[in-house]
């Protein structure tokens, strides 16, 4: 076994929730009175923290509409938005193939908040097929490491038993900044040959491609 533990990005590596990302937030900064933001500048924030994610795409925002922005997106994001999200087709059964083996710990870390992670996991039932989570709001926002340092920790695995899975250069350049392998996904929101800087161990063209090499 390469690794014993396996630690996923959650939006744009397992679920495919772009759309529905980019459809809130732009909403959420109708609502607040900041105007129209590009599809393409709210998918590169995909990943970050809520807080980091707004303060990069409204730089200079003060504090009451920042505060706006931020409720209306996860107003949004919760009711007024029914822009569908599934997993990438493969993803459920190959989380399961993994979860199979007993020596295989399973994690999460994701820019979204405790909150909307354990919402998620309620409605799909995917809770249970993790050891463990961390999200933005209760740790720092990618790419600092420090979320995968307390999965580490958490899950008794060191560094070099575990790697990182992401779809953006926040994912990778956490897990770098650690010394941890890291795999790229190209179905996600970051160009290839962005993921490319990051110098993955292995990219994964398909999800089928992925975990196939995890189980290697």
């Amino acid at each position: 076994m390469r690794y014993r533990l396996v630690i996923f990005d959650w939006d744009g590596t397992l679920m495919d929730s772009a759309a529905r990302i980019v459809a809130c937030m732009q909403a959420a900064a109708r609502d607040a009175g900041w105007g129209h933001l590009e599809d393409g500048a709210v998918r590169d924030i995909i990943g970050l923290g809520l807080p980091e994610a707004i303060d990069r795409l409204c730089p200079g925002i003060d504090a009451e509409r920042f505060e706006l922005l931020r409720s209306r997106y996860a107003h949004h994001f919760v009711e007024g938005n029914s822009t569908p999200m599934s997993f990438f087709a493969g993803v459920e059964a190959g989380v399961a193939a993994l979860r199979g083996q007993r020596a295989r710990r399973l994690a999460v870390a994701t820019g979204k908040s405790r909150r909307g992670l354990d919402r998620i996991f309620r409605e799909n039932g995917s809770g249970s097929w993790f050891h463990a989570s961390r999200t933005a709001d209760e740790t720092r926002s990618k790419p600092h490491p420090q979320m995968l340092e307390e999965l580490l920790v958490e899950l008794d695995v060191p560094v070099e038993e575990a790697v990182m899975v992401g779809d953006t250069e926040y994912d990778l350049e956490m897990a770098r900044a650690l010394g941890m392998d890291r795999v790229a996904v190209t179905w996600g929101v970051h160009a290839p040959e962005r993921l490319a800087m990051s110098r993955p161990v292995y990219t994964a063209g398909a999800v089928t491609e992925l975990f196939d090499w995890l189980d290697r």
